[in-house]
């Protein structure tokens, strides 16, 4: 058994500072609201950077390959032999790999389908008038 009441009176609670109604008073903001329907295309389009790199890099391989099927000047060895063709070869091979991606843009605007957007803008209303600190 315990002494204490089971209820303790109102006035033993905590003293809550009473609110500002002031604050309560001021305005929410209001916010603009603004829809703009238009058309787009839709499509997949390939990014060219991987195809370039990729392309690089085939190029190299096939200067290495070219390089090895062919008998080497001793007096110029096989690095510099493989260093000076792939002057000629990854450039082509970036080539090659631009000229697909660019194959590949084009088979995708033809495949473009057209897709109704909307554009939403929301921003908040403008007051004319004096800020009071």
């Amino acid at each position: 058994m315990s002494t204490t009441p089971e209820h303790e009176p109102a006035a033993s609670a905590p003293h809550q500072p009473e609110q500002n109604t002031e604050a309560a008073e001021t305005r929410a903001p209001t916010y603009v609201h603004s829809v703009e329907s238009g058309s787009a295309r839709i499509r997949r389009a390939p990014k060219f950077g991987p195809f370039l790199i990729i392309g690089g890099g085939i190029g190299a391989i096939v200067t290495f390959i070219l390089t090895m099927s062919f008998p080497v000047d001793p007096a110029v060895g096989f690095g510099a032999l493989f260093g000076y063709f792939s002057l000629f070869g990854i450039p082509a091979g970036v080539a090659v790999g631009a000229l697909v991606a660019l194959v590949l843009d084009r088979v995708s605007i033809r495949r473009s389908r057209a897709a109704t957007v909307e554009h939403e803008t929301v921003e908040p209303e403008s007051y004319e008038g004096t800020l009071e600190g």
